[in-house]
């Protein structure tokens, strides 16, 4: 967790162009910000960056916002922006606790949210923390369109089993799923490698994911 604890990241990111501040002044605004209405998606706990700037790259008519909890984390993906000859204008950071998205986005304000290799919080008694409990599913529902869609990947089945059941719970719609994405040959198509999913594939790990909608 050495990453959590670079000194000086806070003021890199308060000094950086590609972070939102006071975010949550801004729910209601997101077109305005982009300049545009397009459609808006996000990626919860987005690490270093590497997914979220894929999918901006390659699709310029789509909106989106990296949501990091980790300052130190945020400045390795600012990093990497910044080493980019010309930075994708459809992607903007947000440092913050994923708890208040529902002060960050309004109702109907977003398409599509990404969660990737969440953390598990695997004691019983945090359950309500995990980004795929019936608890975060009850927030997302209040931000995203109608037929709004959530995916998740991760390595971890008991996680993955546990939100397979969070979907149903929380009475939304199992739209695909699999055990091993990367020889699913329909869900594979298009799909963007996290670092953590090229490290846990490379080492045989199946990597799992599901897509529900509203």
């Amino acid at each position: 967790m050495r990453l959590r604890n670079i000194r000086g990241s806070r003021e890199v990111i308060a000094g950086s162009p590609h972070v939102i501040h006071e975010e949550e002044k801004r729910a209601g605004s997101w077109h305005e910000i982009f300049g545009n209405d397009h459609p808006v998606h996000i990626e919860i706990g987005m690490g270093k960056g590497k997914f979220i700037m894929a999918l901006a790259k390659a699709n310029p008519e789509i909106n989106y916002v990296g949501i990091e909890k980790y300052s130190s984390v945020l400045l390795r993906a600012l990093e990497k922006l910044e080493r980019e000859e010309e930075p994708p204008e459809n992607l903007f950071f947000i440092r913050m606790d994923a708890e208040a998205i529902t002060k960050v986005f309004a109702p109907h304000e977003v398409d599509r949210i990404y969660l990737n290799f969440s953390d598990p919080w695997p004691k019983d008694r945090h359950a309500g923390r995990r980004l795929t409990s019936k608890e975060y599913f009850a927030r997302y529902d209040q931000i995203l369109i109608p037929g709004g869609r959530v995916e998740f990947k991760t390595d971890n089945r008991p996680l993955f089993d546990f939100s397979v059941e969070s979907v149903r719970e929380a009475g939304w719609k199992l739209d695909a799923v699999t055990y091993d994405l990367h020889h699913d040959s329909e869900l594979v198509r298009g799909n963007v490698m996290t670092e953590y999913e090229e490290r846990f594939s490379s080492m045989g790990n199946p990597i799992h994911k599901l897509i529900v909608s509203r």
